[in-house]
């Protein structure tokens, strides 16, 4: 049976064919659809949220050591956060198998940066598998058990946003009848004191000696003749870019990429008359081939920022000499009509942003939709690191310098149990005097709306403890803790005025949920009475796309506004800042 299924529907599918009992994750794009849809269609494989990335791979790591196949998933800046425990699993290897997915993002589409996650699984020790399609995400996340297994190992499957996302036909199977495992008390495995770490590091060493002779047979590294005196090394979807652009050349395929099989690519060069390694985001597999003294170039010719795609392979083909032109496919990016990130029409954070733009205080932002709120008009976000990182950052402001306006960290309810309590706790133990806005929304927006231990109910859609913000802010030690209506922008303003002058932290939580999660909020819109607009922009400056100039103009020839009823959701910001009362509901001017 087939079925055209995108990578990441393809790894639940392997979970299910693998015999995967826990799968793992926090929701981070371009991963979340792993989990969500084994939640959906899988549910033979136990699947849920955590707080944050390190918690579900450490959930995973139990899940193995109790005998039990574990699959865990992250976006690749996830694993920064898993680091402790990846770094230390390796040491102690698995029982059952162990699998994690690291989704790299080159081009940042969704990321704060681009880094690339194949160094990651160098650095820790651990082997990995690059899919260069759907098919090869589901069979590798197999073949990956199996190593696990095997090899005693955690293994890496990492994907990249154009695999996790295209879709191709995939061939199903059936699922593996798996060996039964019992956890198993083995101290000196699975304690990591100093005594038997030593021990496990050097039992790391002979496995990566292992697992290179294993690179060296397995059929996931592969080579394509068509007898040609060129040479392509390549895996993952730059292996697909360079077969489009040239398919007669020959192909060393890799698929197993660390450890590389060293000697099978150097007699591959030695039989071509040039060979470059088409690669994205770092020399990865060019660099291990130059120190092992093997002939080839890459970089000079690809580049390594950004995601490659055909036009930008042919180009590099092209340069090194190899191909006689370079066709340039499709509408050129400057062509293209501009469309920048908007918060959406009735976003709850559009309340908050306009109130901090006001007062002009120093605002350190956080992971989310709220990120949003640097871009112009409303320009009231500076600084934007890493999950649960506003909260520290206003601490260090605040103790370097201070600010006679106040210090705001703004933190979404998602990240903020992701990443945030220890950082409030940190305000609260050292007594630092910055406000914090957790903005709650209900929901882990950004990624699609998922569920969170403050929604209520787990990925799996069964009721759980809901967390309530408010008195877990105040059992960390805030005594000054607010809650408000971010659709209601003088209480808001009033609020962050007031908190910003107390001494010590302070925490305001803003409730609306999102106007897309679990549906779409759409109460009666607002309209614009243009008897009555003076075309002084002030509604402009929100920055909501349901609002936009009108043909009509002022005296000056400055245009009035006018409300795309069918976005407009109804949350009345507009019409609280409009200092001539232009806008109002729909029903009250059909009605005058």
């Amino acid at each position: 049976m087939k079925e055209l299924l995108s990578g990441n529907e393809a790894v639940a599918r392997g979970a299910v064919e693998a015999g995967v009992k826990v799968a793992v994750a926090y929701p981070g794009t371009p991963s979340t659809e792993i989990l969500e849809t084994i939640a959906e269609r899988h549910r033979s494989v136990y699947a849920q949220w955590s707080p944050n990335e390190k918690v579900a791979f450490e959930v995973g790591i139990g899940a193995s050591l109790g005998g039990g196949r574990a699959l865990v998933t992250m976006k690749h800046v996830g694993l920064n956060v898993a680091a402790d425990p990846l770094m230390t699993f390796a040491y102690t290897g698995v029982n059952a198998g162990f699998v994690v997915i690291s989704a790299d993002d080159p081009e940042m589409h969704s990321s704060q940066n681009e880094q690339d996650n194949r160094i990651f699984a160098r650095f820790a020790g651990i082997p990995f598998f690059e899919p260069a399609d759907s098919q090869e995400s589901k069979d590798m996340l197999l073949a990956g058990f199996e190593v696990s297994e095997r090899f005693d190992t955690p293994v890496m499957l990492r994907m990249t946003t154009r695999i996790s996302h295209t879709k191709t036909i995939v061939e199903l199977g059936e699922p593996v009848k798996v060996s039964e495992r019992k956890f198993v008390k083995d101290p000196s495995k699975y304690v990591m004191v100093p005594a038997n770490a030593k021990v496990r590091h050097q039992v790391l060493s002979q496995r990566l000696v292992d697992l290179q002779k294993f690179s060296e047979e397995t059929e996931w590294n592969r080579i394509e003749s068509n007898g040609s005196p060129v040479g392509i090394i390549a895996g993952g979807v730059a292996y697909q870019h360079a077969k489009e652009v040239a398919p007669d050349f020959d192909y060393f395929k890799i698929g197993f990429g660390y450890p590389l099989p060293i000697e099978r690519i150097r007699k591959f060069v030695a039989a071509h008359n040039i060979v470059l390694v088409v690669e994205e985001l770092e020399p990865f597999y060019e660099e291990q081939l130059k120190i092992a003294g093997i002939r080839v170039e890459g970089k000079k010719y690809f580049g390594n920022l950004g995601e490659l795609n055909p036009t930008r392979v042919a180009q590099g083909l092209y340069d090194a000499g190899l191909i006689k032109n370079v066709v340039h496919p499709g509408i050129e990016a400057e062509k293209l009509f501009p469309r920048p990130p908007v918060l959406c029409p009735g976003c709850p954070h559009r309340g908050a942003f306009m109130a901090l733009r006001k007062l002009g205080v120093a605002v350190t932002g956080d992971i989310g939709c709220y990120t949003l709120g640097m871009l112009k008009p409303l320009n009231a976000l500076d600084t934007c690191i890493c999950m649960g990182a506003s909260i520290g950052m206003a601490i260090g402001i605040e103790k370097v310098n201070g600010s006679a306006k106040g210090t705001v960290a703004v933190i979404g309810d998602s990240t903020f149990f992701h990443s945030g309590i220890t950082g409030l706790l940190d305000a609260v133990y050292n007594q630092s005097n910055v406000t914090v806005m957790i903005l709650d929304n209900g929901a882990t927006a950004m990624t699609g709306g998922q569920e969170h231990p403050g929604t209520g109910h787990t990925l799996m859609g069964t009721p759980a403890n809901r967390t309530d913000i408010e008195t877990l802010v105040k059992a960390l030690g805030v005594k000054n803790c607010r809650s408000v209506d971010p659709y209601d922008y003088e209480a808001t303003l009033k609020a962050i005025e007031e908190e910003t002058k107390n001494p010590g932290p302070s925490v305001i939580v803003t409730h609306r949920p999102c106007v897309l999660m679990p549906k779409r909020i759409m109460d009666e819109p607002f309209v614009v009475d243009l008897e009555l607009c003076n075309a002084c922009s002030a509604c402009f400056r929100i920055s909501c796309p349901a609002i936009a100039a009108s043909p009509q103009t002022n005296e000056r020839g400055h245009p009035k506004a006018v409300i795309d009823e069918t976005m407009c959701t109804g949350c009345m910001l507009c019409a609280q800042i409009c200092p001539t009362e232009a806008i109002v509901l729909k029903s009250k001017f059909v009605a005058a």
